[in-house]
């Protein structure tokens, strides 16, 4: 995401849709409603492992339970359960979204990509919103579990919704830039989604803004300045202790 990102490298042409291909081979698209790409236009699954799964410890869990917060178009979703099924680890996954993009955007973006052969990723395509979804619409959940996976999107304003209680092993805090964005970076909310994880639970998030570190901070979380991935140069992470 662009907060801080240095100035982008010439990209291969957008593919059809106007879906971006990245040059770590992976693809995003371009939010209308948010004007910025969805994920790093400099490698978006190379940010999804780097960020979230690498950086929250994820990969190296045993039986993770992810929570998100910014399903989108679903690359960080599918790097997990590709990670998971790698290993023969069971993965339960809750992800929040205000504004889901039609099924054929996820279709598109996630094909050939990793985790797209897995079986949960085509249930939750097959229940997934053809045409996405409206404010009006609004809340609804899907729920499937197959191969080792069990998913569970709520289609709400996570900024009011209902969160579980102290049970994330990760939290993956993947919400539009903070200034596209700035509801789901506000100390509040932080201090509200920290409560999400579970004691040395962590939080993994592209931004390394000052005042996403200092929110992160107020919220009780351990931070840690990483390096960023490609085309950022540091991200963080924090720490639920205790």
């Amino acid at each position: 995401m662009p907060d801080d990102a240095s100035p982008l490298p010439t990209l291969p042409d957008a593919a059809p849709g106007g879906i971006l291909l990245t040059p770590d081979g992976s693809r995003t698209a371009h939010s209308v409603r948010f004007g910025e790409a969805y994920g790093s236009r400099h490698g978006a699954a190379a940010q999804a492992r780097h960020v979230f799964l690498e950086g929250t410890g994820t990969h190296l869990h045993p039986a993770p339970r992810v929570l998100e917060v910014g399903f989108g178009l679903g690359v960080n979703f599918r790097a997990t359960v590709a990670d998971a099924a790698a290993r023969g680890a069971a993965l339960a996954y809750h992800a929040f979204e205000f504004d889901p993009a039609p099924r054929a955007l996820l279709r598109e973006v996630g094909s050939g990509g990793q985790g797209a052969a897995h079986p949960v990723w085509e249930a939750l395509l097959a229940a997934w919103p053809e045409s996405g979804l409206g404010p009006q619409d609004l809340p609804q959940e899907i729920q499937v579990q197959a191969g080792g996976v069990s998913v569970t999107v709520t289609f709400a304003d996570v900024l009011t919704a209902a969160l579980p209680d102290a049970w994330a092993s990760a939290l993956y805090l993947d919400g539009f830039s903070p200034s596209r964005n700035p509801e789901v970076w506000t100390p509040e909310f932080v201090a509200r989604v920290a409560g999400t994880l579970a004691p040395g639970g962590v939080l993994g998030t592209y931004s390394a803004a000052g005042h996403v570190r200092r929110a992160l901070e107020a919220a009780g979380l351990r931070v840690e300045r990483r390096p960023g991935a490609p085309g950022k140069r540091e991200c963080l992470r924090a720490v639920r202790e205790g």
